[in-house]
């Protein structure tokens, strides 16, 4: 929050300067924007594309709809609300995203048959139910104008690098302030991005617990058994690329495979016994 009151105070000031724009008025204006991203037709038009997906093809969509409709039916759900979409990976992987969105990759239609697709697409249904997506795009947003302005600082700086060892160099007190310039904008910019990096840390670590919560519902939804083989069939996939350090665990988005596997398996049994 205050990178990003910082941001928008620096976008404002222009606004105020020559068109006496209310500060608190252009600050809730910029974040309410956020509400756009949640529109169904944005998300299936605009948010798609930049996320790096697409409309599934008529097969995929043959395959996909097999074991959406099941979820859709069982839970008496809208299957309108949400728009399936597909990632081009070779990792078998599916994510929730915005208020609408289920992407799901290539290699997990091509790879899991249809009940254990099922339990994917009910676990990322499970992320929207329990509206972890909604914090997520509401940080991304705000994250948005940090990063670009960090980026326009460190590319600011190097044109006063630049600039001073070119012009001012025989000019000490001009090549003293090119330097002070310089690294103001260093500090600023790499500050900006901390926070960023922090905001990401902790968002991770939030997101390690939701998967547990999303995992708990799907089961609820009556998909637990097939999300569990599902999992079970990710397992190795997953030793492939484990992580080989600690910072790999703190800085992961998803808790360890085997360790969710262990947790909804012993979840199945007492929710079923």
């Amino acid at each position: 929050m205050p990178a990003w009151l910082t941001t928008v105070s620096v976008l404002w000031i222009p606004l105020w300067r020559w068109g006496d724009v209310n500060y608190w008025l252009f600050v809730c204006a910029f974040f309410s924007l956020f509400i756009l991203l949640f529109s169904r037709p944005v998300q299936r038009f605009v948010l798609i594309r930049l996320i790096g997906a697409r409309e599934p093809t008529r097969h995929e969509s043959a395959v996909l709809q097999a074991s959406w409709q099941p979820i859709v039916r069982r839970n008496e759900l809208s299957g309108r609300r949400f728009v399936l979409a597909v990632v081009e990976t070779d990792a078998l992987n599916a994510f929730a995203c915005g208020g609408h969105l289920v992407v799901v990759s290539s290699t997990a239609i091509e790879t899991l048959d249809q009940e254990q697709l099922s339990g994917v697409l009910a676990h990322e249904l499970s992320h929207h139910l329990g509206l972890h997506t909604v914090a997520l795009t509401v940080t991304q947003w705000m994250i948005l104008p940090i990063v670009v302005l960090s980026r326009v600082g460190m590319a600011l700086r190097s044109i006063a690098e630049t600039a001073t060892v070119t012009f001012a160099r025989r000019i000490p007190l001009l090549h003293a302030l090119g330097l002070f310039v310089a690294a103001f904008l260093h500090v600023a910019s790499w500050l900006l991005m901390l926070n960023v990096s922090l905001a990401t840390l902790l968002g991770n670590a939030v997101g390690r617990s939701s998967e547990y919560h999303a995992d708990r519902r799907a089961a609820q939804l009556g998909f637990g058994n097939q999300l569990l083989a599902a999992l079970r069939n990710s397992l190795d996939s997953e030793s492939r690329v484990a992580r080989r350090n600690v910072w790999d665990r703190v800085f992961a988005s998803h808790p360890p495979m085997r360790l969710r596997i262990n947790k909804l398996a012993a979840y199945l049994r007492g929710y079923h016994g």
